[in-house]
């Protein structure tokens, strides 16, 4: 029975309300303290000029009357574009409010948002340290339980993990979000803003874990985290969207915003990067160098303008290709004499 029940509890199916338009009913509060006002001045006089049944029932209505008024306050409700109210009536869910306007529900039915109690709760210690006034400012943004459903974005802080290689990198990313669902915002998760911060971080983590930073051979076909950011980014998203569908919040994407070596080997990984790029030059080099002496050696031999033996091709060859392939440039030296 517990299953089931907490089973129902965290798949309770949003139901948007149809409320009163606002404008009529607070003309009719207007009006009906306007009446309890005149009730209690008349109620007055006439207890004044001792006439005591009167006064009293004109008294007491007017009291009465500005208490249930008082209370019919709490059902006013203003909502702007891109936000919603999640509304429960004693401990049961009442419904949800999506579009903007000026309404009036149930009085007794009140808006929650745990995000919105959360922040309250940690800013309340620093509102009394300023006083009075401070706490009245902060009261009164307390009592906005509305859950924004305008595109939003969270920043993960740079976290330290380990790539497919076991290499230490430090990885951060910024997610772009929505609540898309207030209703299971508010009940499925306990905190959904605190819910999403510790879903990206896990999500950034694991997915960083299947590959490597960077590649040290010439495989194009094999994903890094450096070359291949845009699809990661991509797989990052569709993970992070399957872990918070529950708490009704769509993933718009996800980009890394900074990717490097850890410190301890950031140095170490360099030099290996300038090894590995001075050996793909060096190897163009020598690839170029090798089809420029058979070309020159075939010319030579083609138009017969000088007649090598096998000792001779090789020792021009070694020439040639310390020529071509040296760091430094070549000195020439004239050869006066006979080659032979």
């Amino acid at each position: 029975m517990d299953n089931e029940a907490g089973f129902k509890l965290n798949n309770i199916e949003e139901k948007e309300i149809k409320p009163l338009g606002g404008g009529l009913i607070l003309l009719l509060v207007l009006i009906g303290f306007g009446v309890s006002v005149w009730a209690i001045i008349a109620g007055s006089i006439s207890l004044s000029k001792e006439d005591y049944a009167i006064g009293a029932v004109l008294l007491t209505g007017g009291i009465l009357l500005i208490v249930v008024l008082s209370i019919m306050l709490n059902g006013f409700h203003i909502l702007n574009p891109n936000e919603a109210l999640v509304l429960t009536l004693f401990g049961k869910y009442y419904g949800t409010i999506k579009k903007e306007g000026f309404y009036y529900t149930n009085p007794f039915a009140g808006a929650i948002n745990p995000a919105k109690a959360a922040t309250d709760s940690a800013a309340a210690p620093a509102a009394v340290a300023y006083g009075a006034a401070t706490t009245a400012v902060a009261a009164q943004q307390t009592g906005g339980k509305k859950i924004s459903t305008k595109t939003l974005t969270f920043s993960n802080e740079k976290q330290k993990v380990n790539d497919v290689l076991g290499n230490p990198i430090i990885i951060g990313a910024v997610v772009i979000w929505r609540v898309a669902d207030p209703t299971k915002a508010v009940f499925n998760v306990d905190n959904y803003k605190t819910f999403l911060a510790i879903q990206c971080d896990s999500t950034i983590r694991n997915v960083a874990r299947l590959y490597p930073y960077d590649t040290m051979e010439n495989d194009a076909d094999e994903k890094t985290l450096r070359g291949s950011s845009q699809e990661i980014a991509d797989s990052m998203r569709v993970e992070l969207q399957q872990r918070v569908s529950e708490a009704g919040l769509e993933i718009k994407e996800v980009r890394i915003t900074h990717l490097s070596y850890s410190e301890e080997i950031a140095a170490a990984m360099l030099q290996r990067q300038q090894a590995v790029a001075v050996i793909a030059a060096r190897q163009k080099i020598v690839e170029g160098a090798v089809s420029m002496v058979k070309m020159a050696i075939d010319q030579l031999g083609q138009e017969e303008i000088v007649v090598l033996d096998d000792e001779r091709k090789a020792a021009m060859v070694s020439n040639l290709l310390v020529v071509l392939c040296g760091n430094k440039d070549a000195q020439p030296i004239v050869n006066s004499g006979s080659i032979y």
